[in-house]
């Protein structure tokens, strides 16, 4: 075996600590030079000659994909584009192939997807082995639809009317148009009207029969007060304010009060040389609830909810700016929606981003698992919050 050369001594005439290896000193048993004397000069690192511009450019970080995210993500967009089969089969391999705590959501997505599409078995068969991995109730079993029919039919929205009862009340009327086509059953608080005019209570008049022809459960808080501004307005004799003559004839018939309807209809009659509406017995109103909003109640407990109810697809979201503007918090109900398309979803986006951009809050409330995934592949959940039904 060939000895390594012995060293040299540097030319400052220092002594060189010498080496702890196998080399010719050390296997002479040369003694270690004291340890004030072991000073190693560590050469200095200069950078002036290097440019970061001269580096690669095809260099790149890779950073490898979370395979529960991108299962998810999958998933969520072959449900969004209504390919159930596929994102089925996505969701099953992932969700046997993960039982960790962050792969629950695939087991989560997978419950909804058999609950929407009616597969009943597939779904217990699914919950044993959630009960036997994560050691914990599995979700049960509902109709087609993540929350219950009978409740989101039997939901009662509720509107606060702003501002007056005047014609000129575009926001207002338009408020209250929205509702209505977003619930089947509305209740619309007046409790806040002060003054009002003709035709005011000639709009009022149109959407109170709109609901009617269209079968929809439309119901007035503040009524008396209302009928007494409305009062105030007619005169017998005095050919002047049709609408608010009708529009009281119409709160009567609503609050079941026949014998006023009859003196009123009379009096219409002599005034206006005109036939009055019939009385209708199926037009009454139940009686008006006695907890009824205040006229100082906070914004919170009047507000609405902006309903997402079946498929959406290609929607545009055109009327939630006007719902927003009168909200705060926006409040937006998934309960009965099954399924959003990609492009109503980033439609959904920049609609609520310009929202969000005035500081209001907005809340998603009871979205299934494969929505809710979807609105995170876009980037909703950077604007909104996600608030799940409890099972």
């Amino acid at each position: 075996m060939v000895a390594r050369p012995a060293v040299k001594p540097r030319p400052s005439g220092k002594p060189e600590a010498p080496s702890s290896g196998t080399g010719a000193n050390a296997e002479a048993g040369t003694a270690s030079a004291p340890a004030a004397e072991q000073k190693i000069e560590s050469p200095s690192i200069e950078f002036s000659d290097f440019r970061f511009s001269q580096s690669d450019q095809g260099f790149q970080i890779v950073e490898e994909a979370d395979p529960v995210d991108a299962a998810a993500e999958e998933a969520a967009v072959l449900f969004s584009n209504g390919q159930d089969e596929a994102a089925s089969s996505v969701l099953e391999a992932a969700a046997h192939a993960y039982h960790t705590a962050k792969a629950e959501r695939l087991w989560q997505m997978l419950f909804d997807l058999y609950r929407l599409t009616g597969k009943k078995a597939a779904f217990e068969a699914l919950g044993i082995e959630y009960a036997r991995g994560y050691e914990k109730s599995p979700p049960s079993w509902r109709d087609k639809s993540t929350g219950s029919p009978k409740l989101v039919e039997q939901a009662v929205g509720s509107v606060l009317f702003r501002g007056e009862l005047l014609g000129e009340n575009d926001a207002g009327f338009e408020a209250m148009r929205q509702a209505m086509e977003r619930s089947p059953k509305l209740r619309v608080d007046l409790s806040k009207v002060t003054c009002l005019d003709n035709d005011g209570c000639g709009r009022l008049l149109t959407l109170l029969q709109k609901a009617h022809k269209s079968k929809r459960g439309l119901e007035l808080l503040g009524r008396d007060a209302i009928g007494a501004l409305v009062e105030e307005r007619v005169e017998a004799g005095k050919a002047e304010n049709r609408e608010c003559w009708l529009l009281l004839l119409e709160l009567c018939q609503m609050q079941g009060q026949h014998d006023a309807f009859e003196d009123v209809a009379i009096n219409y009659a002599v005034t206006f040389e005109e036939s009055p509406p019939s009385w209708e017995p199926t037009r009454v109103a139940t009686p008006e609830p006695v907890l009824q909003l205040a006229a100082d109640a906070p914004d919170e407990l009047d507000a609405d909810t902006y309903m997402l109810r079946g498929e959406v697809k290609n929607s545009r979201f055109t009327d939630l700016p006007a719902y927003a503007e009168f909200h705060d918090p926006v409040l937006i109900d998934c309960a009965a929606l099954r399924r959003m398309d990609f492009v109503s979803a980033g439609a959904l986006l920049n609609v609520l981003t310009t929202i969000r951009r005035s500081g209001k809050q907005i809340v998603f409330r009871h979205p299934n698992h494969l929505v809710a995934e979807l609105f995170g592949v876009i980037g909703l959940k950077a604007v909104a919050t996600l608030v799940f039904a409890k099972y």
